[in-house]
């Protein structure tokens, strides 16, 4: 893709067309209001300040913006498909999490239909460095959060991808 940032290039995308920086964004966190902000935010001095604008975007967005981020992303030990960077990045986020055990396999599309029924969203985790059991142990205890304090949960997991894609984005 032509103005993808490269790595360790925070400078590089500063630089970026306004329109470029925004869909370079976009596959850190599919909310348009939340990239455009950041990119207007340009220049950035590092990571540590576009993360901490990121941060600050993504607690201004209301409820309905986070489930526009929420649309993103596939339900956790399914799949993803296709072949653009946000779809590469959840493969490589979830891999840990991939399970060959057949039951951890059914007990997390359990788990995932049953956190969808109760909070009618996608069950948000980030996955990097967690193992299906840890996932699901995750799942299953945050069955029983109330929806004020699982989208307080769902905000921070939200966060804490977006964190790694910008990581990625600029090249740690």
């Amino acid at each position: 893709m032509s103005g993808a940032v490269t790595a360790g290039d925070v400078d590089r995308f500063n630089a970026l067309p306004r329109s470029g920086a925004v869909e370079q964004l976009l596959a850190c966190c599919a909310v348009p209001e939340w990239a455009d902000r950041l990119a207007a935010g340009r220049p950035y001095p590092d990571l540590a300040g576009l993360r901490d604008a990121a941060d600050a975007a993504l607690a201004e967005l209301d409820w309905d913006g986070v489930l526009r981020a929420l649309t993103a992303h596939p339900r956790i030990g399914e799949r993803t498909r296709g072949t653009d960077r946000e779809a590469r990045w959840s493969r490589q986020e979830q891999a840990a999490a991939a399970t060959p055990d057949q039951s951890v396999a059914e007990e997390l599309l359990a788990g995932n239909l049953a956190y969808e029924e109760r909070f009618g969203h996608v069950f948000l985790i980030c996955a990097t460095g967690r193992s299906a059991a840890e996932v699901l142990a995750e799942l299953r205890s945050r069955l029983h959060n109330d929806v004020e304090t699982e989208r307080a949960v769902v905000r921070e997991e939200l966060r804490r991808i977006v964190a790694l894609r910008l990581g990625r984005l600029v090249g740690e």
